[in-house]
């Protein structure tokens, strides 16, 4: 284990403040990037703004700032339903903070809660949606169903297609776009469209990215379109300082220099490549780790791995081990019920997924973590360090120090600390400035299938042209059109009128396929925000402890190699969801169990992951490189008493997919994929029996990203990189 160590973060104040600005008794400055921010909100020869302020650095309350001095409507957006929860209540705090006299209503919109809302009050969703965006200034929600409002997914065919976007366009003056960097290509390219609308149909409105790292891809583009922006950044401008000593931090906070981030030391611990290295190193040294929290009450600390089998294996070994000490363990992932989740940021330690590093504003001063890349590194990392205790009791406790261990790969430790000049020396002290650059510079860098945007990019732009010559709204936007139109020419590289062949080829060879007169599979992928979901399985999960939190859904993949299940029939899966709803009296909403490919009773996760494989009938020979619709896919895993069952139901199933003539570790190294993407090991009619598939299949919306880097598949291999 090596270790170093990180000074902390100040953030510069602003110089001097607008004259219209109020703030609440007691503060008296903002930080520059606030100030920046409400400056460019207010410039009408901006329209994007992109905030690339430090982790900590109060991006939020730059996001919102204008809403609590005006009336001014904005609608957040944020990628999971942990942080949407978590600026809900910063919302409301700041509100109670700055007490304007407009009261901005605040209300959150997620698909379960739309869902239930629908439901409970007797509406269709568009009705919920309307009624939820009509009575409220600040809307926050998740960038799927923004996506899908302007797609016109929650009307009829019959309706006019701007009976819901119209009114969130004339409503809401903001649009703002949190954790930005972790989208992909497909939820950046929905966005650029969706954008290009809005500005097409003369809605002169803002848009706020906040991120730790612009999106230059993303910049580019959109300047291209005409789209005047402006990136305040504070690293460049020199807005941040790292202090060495007490008296120099005294200085800075005498001059309002605001600390960020707190000192820290952080060890690199190096582990063996494979899924549960992690879990094991954590169990190994779980009575050390208990020995800290005796050593330095008050301690509060997270665990974030990269596994939901891994969290769910540790958290009830931690509870044994930590709980006769009067210390408490929480979990937190995608499967954790909403209850367990709620309560785990309470927990002494929570052990949890990317649920808890994207963006949650949780109080902790020590910090075990793993990481997949160098931005997934730096996003953990910036979790500790963000404040000095916490309220317990209503008694602060204070923390006395700040810890972090980092379990890394070995080849990045021997990047980092090997050599004749390595870029970190153990016991030294660095900046978090020079320590994010070595961490990029040294660590994984993973793809960011910059080719989607003119392969794919213009079909989502097709979709919304089309629904533009809607019956009932053609006439209203011909001018829009027209412009919409040529705009996303410029910004994706192609002819709109040249994807009408291929989305009616593709139509035709579907209904050959199929026998159905209707549907488009590659073509609804391509128009998707995060793609279809074909091999979702419907779980019913016995190890949960609150009965409305136990229906869930999670990808037969995951099913496979770490759960231990039993078949269910949907029917049974339904009446069981209706009668404990009725039992608790807690609603829980059906529609996501709809297209289920099967449905499973959770009995336990497993120790160790289970070998399996999809199977093709045919030979894949003829199917390589090239998006397709396969039918006749079927599993294979030994001793498995439900793969029958299953396969009775999958092969039947037409999944859009990109099979590879290479092994599933081959690619991942040589396209430098990220972690949890998509992809599989396939073998055909030829190749059944060999011990290691000699294809590879990626579904849905990772087919489409990988038919980006087909060119590189094609060339000549050699050894595989290592990164």
């Amino acid at each position: 284990m090596q270790s170093i160590h990180l000074k902390p973060v100040y953030s510069c104040p602003a110089e001097h403040l607008p004259s219209s600005v109020v703030l609440p008794d007691g503060w008296t400055s903002l930080a520059w990037h606030q100030i920046e921010t409400f400056k460019a909100l207010n410039e009408p020869k901006i329209d994007v703004i992109f905030n690339t302020a430090m982790t900590g650095d109060g991006k939020s309350l730059a996001a919102y700032f204008k809403s609590f001095q005006e009336y001014y409507c904005a609608l957040g957006l944020y990628p999971t339903n942990a942080l949407a929860g978590d600026q809900e209540n910063q919302l409301l705090e700041n509100i109670q903070r700055f007490e304007p006299s407009h009261r901005p209503r605040v209300n959150r919109l997620s698909s379960a809660e739309l869902e239930i809302y629908a439901e409970t009050e007797g509406l269709k969703k568009a009705d919920a949606i309307s009624t939820r965006t009509s009575q409220s200034e600040v809307i926050v929600t998740n960038p799927d169903i923004f996506h899908y409002i302007y797609r016109g997914a929650y009307i009829n065919a019959k309706e006019a297609p701007d009976k819901l976007w119209s009114r969130i366009d004339r409503n809401f003056d903001l649009f703002i776009f949190d954790e930005f960097h972790i989208f992909a290509a497909p939820q950046v390219a929905s966005v650029i469209n969706t954008m290009l609308l809005i500005r097409a149909t003369n809605r002169q409105k803002k848009f706020l990215f906040l991120s730790a790292t612009p999106d230059e891809e993303m910049l580019t583009r959109l300047t291209t379109a005409g789209f005047r922006c402006k990136v305040i950044a504070p690293h460049e401008e020199n807005k941040y300082q790292f202090p060495d000593s007490d008296r120099e931090k005294a200085d800075l906070e005498a001059n309002n220099w605001r600390q960020i981030s707190r000192a820290i030391t952080l060890n690199f611990v190096s582990v063996e490549a494979g899924a549960s290295s992690s879990e094991g190193w954590i169990k190994e040294h779980s009575e050390e780790i208990l020995t800290r929290f005796q050593l330095h009450p008050g301690t509060k600390g997270a665990v974030i791995l990269n596994s939901i089998a891994s969290v769910k294996r540790l958290v009830p070994f931690l509870q044994a081990l930590f709980e006769p000490y009067g210390l408490s363990v929480g979990e937190n992932t995608g499967l954790s019920g909403q209850e367990k989740r709620a309560r785990s940021l309470e927990a002494d330690l929570v052990v949890g997924t990317s649920t808890i590093d994207v963006g949650v504003d949780f109080k902790i001063n020590f910090l075990i973590f793993e990481s997949a890349d160098a931005g997934n590194f730096i996003q953990r990392l910036g979790r500790l360090g963000r404040h000095d205790g916490y309220e317990r009791d209503r008694h602060q406790v204070a923390f006395d120090e700040f810890q972090a261990y980092a379990l890394i790969p070995k080849f990045f430790a021997e990047r980092l600390f090997a050599g004749e000049e390595p870029p970190l020396i153990e016991q030294h002290t660095y900046d978090r400035s020079f320590l994010h650059e070595t961490i990029r510079a040294n660590y994984r860098s993973i793809n960011d299938f910059r080719s989607y945007y003119s392969r794919w990019g213009a079909y989502q732009s097709l979709a919304i042209a089309t629904r533009l010559q809607h019956k009932t709204i053609k006439q209203q936007y011909t001018g829009s059109l027209d412009s919409f139109s040529e705009n996303c020419e410029k910004v994706f590289g192609q002819k709109l009128r040249s994807l009408f062949g291929r989305v009616k080829g593709w139509e035709a060879d579907w209904k050959a396929l199929s026998g159905q007169k209707n549907g488009n599979p590659i073509y609804e992928d391509a128009c998707s925000f995060r793609g279809s979901s074909p091999l979702q399985c419907g779980l019913y999960d016995l190890t949960e402890e609150n009965p409305a939190d136990r229906y869930k859904t999670y990808g037969l993949p995951g099913v496979l190699s770490n759960l231990e299940v039993e078949v269910w029939t949907k029917a049974e899966f339904l009446r069981s969801l209706e009668e404990t709803a009725k039992a608790t009296g807690q609603p829980i909403p059906k529609g996501r169990f709809e297209h289920c490919l099967i449905f499973l009773k959770l009995r336990a996760y497993r120790e160790e992951r289970l070998n399996w494989k999809f199977n093709h009938a045919e030979s894949l020979a003829t199917h390589t490189h090239q998006v397709k619709v396969l039918t006749g896919l079927e599993i294979w895993q030994p001793d498995n008493p439900w793969a029958s069952d299953l396969n009775n139901k999958l092969k039947r199933q037409g999944i859009v997919s990109y099979v590879v003539a290479q092994t599933v570790p081959d690619i991942r190294y040589q396209l430098r994929l990220p972690m949890h993407f998509q992809i599989y090991p396939i073998s055909d009619q030829s190749s059944y029996h060999d011990a290691v598939p000699p294809y590879s299949v990626a579904f849905g919306q990772s087919a489409l990203l990988i038919d980006t880097l087909g060119y590189q598949l094609k060339q000549s291999r050699g050894d595989p990189l290592i990164f």
